[in-house]
């Protein structure tokens, strides 16, 4: 019976580790790729055996091990595109179950080493589709190169995101990471990069730095990613970013991710690319079905009443809101607004330090705050998991922002609403948004519910009149509101003179629109009287009174000279000024009636007519387009004839439009605001002709200049360009040979000597500095056999090697220690002691020669 039950126990201690080894190892069973089309005599791919092997190379398994583990079908998931074991791991860990589409299509592709450009709209998970494959080529940290992936990104809370991404993603990898950011101690930067990092996130100003101090030549980085690429270009880091590829081997793997992918960028894609992929998703659709769009058409001076409406009615207590301001000045208004009214919110803003944006962004994503009020340094790439309304108390003047501003909600298949304030000066941004979108403009009527979608209604006055009373006693009990305010109000008035301007087709539209015929939102009018839209139109008609009679005509009795002129011209003129006002409600009539027919038309025209050229160009450009429907062509070869070309009577084929077809697209996409005519490109086109003799040929060099420094007339010497000084994100030359160097100062005081390993970009070894606080590595060259070496697992391994300090160390203590073991010192102290007693007999003792005066002289 003894023997019974100890063979049970045995077979229940072994049966549990059984069913783990099955749950771990059950998705990476090694199991054959077989095709559909299987012939009975096909060997299938194994490992090779120890016979196989006739060198001492190890073989290379990566090849087998991602076929081997790819299943027999075809089932979408991670496990199908043949990760590693760690990377696989780590994606399941992260609760990552089945691919996006942006991460179905680019991660094979980016796997196969090819350039790869990505499309897709926000909250598509492109930062997993480049950081898994980023782990599966780098694998293990190695420790003869230095940084082998590099990610740039446009923000401080983006590069925040992506490094704490990165950690949890690659958390079974062992890679390490350093993190360069502006307003981040340079001492801790440098001794990051000395660390041997595998992969650098930073921004591209302090990165600039950091590397020029350094003289880093990243020869050994193979892996590049510019996420949100659009942004990094439009923020004015064109020249920090070409000096950074300057630097970057021409082996490199280049990838461009952003929601949003104007021309610069495919001409950029053309110069530092080689044969990119792109990868186009969400093109008709660029926002999510999940998000609802909702339009408030209000005065300026009634948004903070708004505001605290929607905060305090139509959001949820439970939910979180993040409001979008223009100026860093509105939204320190309004947080001292908001938070005189009980209600916990956080901000940030550019130019706030960096540990004060890491609290903020902290008390907001710990739900500490439920509300966050930011300028559109967050409007980009920022996700908070938990996020449901997004406010924008600033309509964006692109939109291209808007969609990225409202892309922080809806993320993951999640739902969210946007909520948007239009005062009267940005109704044509309004237009611009809904003709770049290809969506009708929907004015409020009475058939509207609360569920309808992209309404554009009013505010009710009594809201206003509600909200608009408690805070003006609270602007009078607080002298920080007014002042607040007063700085706000100044702060928008530069705001407009920097304000891009709308295209002359939304403002053509806007001045023939009838607002007034416009219904209260249907969001805020569920509570309110029948009667509420006649107050308005009482209220609006009142506003826009404008008397018929003029100054002249003031007492119709009078026989005054000026009257009675007035009354012979009114008279004369009464045909003209009838036909006008009846042209007038013509006009206003049919923008009502074709306005939504009119939106769609464009639209269409946009979608249908504009994606012939793109398509052509986009091919032209890279290699392979995936994601692009096939056009609708007849058995004859030609395109088919759409409605509108039979109905003008146009030939598509030969009529040459004035615009570019992709115009409205464009004009949203593009980094420098609204793209210019055509008029405006050729005036600003300049022909400049030299002449090819030696009179003409130096003409150019005697022209003179204005030097504002200088106050006077300079010459033209041709070196500007050259010491051209960049600055960073934080205000500092970067080019300017005067300037300290940090770098060189952090040596000093750490004590750490390099061999020119750090300029060579092969930061590989490590040897602890002598002082300070022992961060200061250097890496290992040809003149430091010493330095300790690190297996593919990440253990160090002690050297048998001493280097040349080493070696002179342990002379001087052997001669020390052969010293002490003669007995030295024993005899200095014999010798001490005689010089002691020669000089007492010779000047201090009473000896026969020396005595009296001779005595006091010694």
């Amino acid at each position: 019976m003894a023997q019974r039950k100890k063979k049970l126990t045995k077979k229940k201690r072994h049966t549990p580790n059984r069913d783990q080894e099955v749950d771990s190892d059950g998705d990476f069973q090694l199991v054959a790729e077989i095709k559909d089309d299987d012939t009975p005599g096909r060997k299938l791919p194994h490992f090779p055996a120890a016979s196989d092997c006739t060198s001492d190379v190890e073989p290379d398994t990566r090849e087998l091990v991602r076929a081997q583990n790819k299943k027999k079908k075809k089932s979408g998931g991670f496990q199908s595109m043949g990760l590693s074991f760690p990377v696989y791991k780590g994606v399941m860990k992260k609760g990552y179950k089945v691919p996006t589409p942006i991460q179905r299509k680019t991660i094979p592709v980016i796997l196969d080493g090819k350039d790869v450009v990505a499309m897709a709209r926000t909250g598509s998970g492109k930062t997993a589709a480049f950081l898994v494959p980023m782990f599966e080529k780098l694998k293990a940290p190695q420790a003869q190169t230095g940084a082998r992936a590099l990610i740039l990104t446009p923000t401080r809370e983006l590069a925040l995101q992506t490094m704490k991404f990165t950690k949890e993603l690659g958390k079974f990898t062992r890679l390490k990471t350093a993190l360069i950011l502006g307003g981040d101690s340079m001492e801790d930067q440098f001794a990051a990069l000395h660390e041997n990092p595998d992969i650098i996130i930073g921004t591209p100003g302090r990165l600039m730095h950091v590397i020029t101090d350094m003289n880093l030549k990243l020869h050994g980085v193979e892996y590049v990613v510019f996420d949100e690429a659009d942004r990094l270009f439009e923020m004015g880091f064109a020249e920090q970013l070409q000096e950074i590829i300057r630097r970057l081997p021409d082996t490199r793997q280049t990838l461009l991710f952003s929601a949003t992918l104007p021309k610069l960028l495919v001409e950029f894609a053309r110069a530092g690319l080689t044969e990119p992929v792109l990868i186009r998703l969400d093109v008709d659709s660029k926002l999510s079905d999940q998000i609802k769009l909702s339009f408030f058409h209000l005065r300026v001076d009634d948004k903070p009443a708004l505001l605290l409406h929607l905060l305090r009615n139509v959001a949820k207590p439970q939910e979180q809101t993040v409001v979008f301001a223009a100026t860093k000045h509105h939204v320190e208004y309004l947080n001292e607004l908001l938070s005189s009214e009980g209600i916990e919110c956080a901000y940030i803003y550019s130019a706030l330090d960096q540990t004060a944006r890491k609290i903020n962004i902290g008390k907001f994503v710990h739900r500490k705050a439920m509300v966050l009020i930011v300028t559109d340094v967050a409007a980009r790439g920022i996700d908070i998991p938990l996020l449901d309304n997004v406010i924008n108390y600033n309509f964006p003047s692109k939109a291209k922002l808007f969609l990225h501003r409202v892309g922080r909600v809806g993320r993951a298949g999640r739902s969210g609403t946007a909520y948007s304030m239009v005062c009267p000066d940005e109704m044509p941004y309004v237009y611009d948004l809904h003709l770049f979108l290809g969506r009708p403009v929907q004015f409020a009527t009475a058939d509207h519910t609360q569920d309808s979608e992209g309404v554009f209604g009013r505010v009710p006055q009594s809201i206003l009149d509600d909200e608009g009373s408690h805070l003006i006693t609270a602007h009078k009990n607080s002298l920080d509101l007014q002042n607040l305010h007063r700085v706000s109000e100044n702060a928008y008035k530069q705001y407009l003179k920097s304000r891009p301007n709308p295209s002359t087709e939304s403002i053509r539209r806007v001045k023939s629109t009838d607002v007034s015929s416009m219904a209260v939102h249907p969001l805020l009018g569920s509570g309110l009287e029948k009667n509420e839209l006649d107050r308005l139109q009482l209220v609006d008609a009142i506003k826009s009174y404008k008397s018929k009679s003029t100054i002249f005509e003031i007492n119709s009795n009078s026989k005054t000279p000026a009257s009675e002129v007035m009354r012979k011209k009114r008279s004369k003129d009464k045909q003209v000024v009838d036909k006008f006002n009846k042209q007038r409600e013509d006009v206003a009539a049919g923008s009502r009636l074709q306005q939504s027919a009119a939106s769609r038309a464009t639209a269409g025209d946009n979608e249908g007519h504009g994606k012939g050229n793109e398509e052509e160009d986009l091919q032209g450009v890279f290699s392979e387009v995936l994601g692009v429907k096939r056009r609708n062509v007849q058995e004859d070869g030609e395109r088919p004839k759409s409605k509108k070309s039979r109905a003008t009577g146009k030939e598509e084929e030969y009529f040459i439009p004035y615009r570019p077809k992709d115009f409205n697209s464009e004009r949203g996409l593009s980094l420098g605001g609204e793209v210019s005519h055509f008029e405006q490109q050729a005036s600003s086109a300049v022909l400049d002709l030299m002449g090819d003799e030696g009179d003409q040929l130096n003409q150019h060099k005697k022209i003179m200049r204005w030097d504002r420094k200088r106050k006077r007339f300079v010459k033209e010497s041709g070196k500007e360009e050259q010491n051209k000084k960049i600055r960073t994100e934080s205000g500092q030359i970067v080019h300017n040979k005067k300037r300290k160097n940090f770098y060189e100062e952090w040596k000093k005081k750490y004590k750490v000597e390099d061999a020119g390993s750090v300029s060579d970009g092969e930061t590989g070894g490590r040897k602890r500095s002598a002082g300070g606080r022992g961060r200061g590595r250097r890496g290992a060259s040809s003149h430091s056999p010493a330095a300790p070496q690190v297996t593919a697992g990440g253990r160090r391994i002690q050297s048998e090697l001493r280097s040349s300090s080493q070696i002179l160390k342990h002379r001087k203590l052997k001669q020390k220690q052969q010293f002490l073991q003669g007995g030295g010192m024993k005899r200095i102290r014999s010798k001490n002691k005689q010089w002691v007693g020669e000089m007492k007999k010779s000047g201090f003792g009473r000896g026969g020669q020396k005595k009296g005066k001779m005595r006091k002289r010694l």
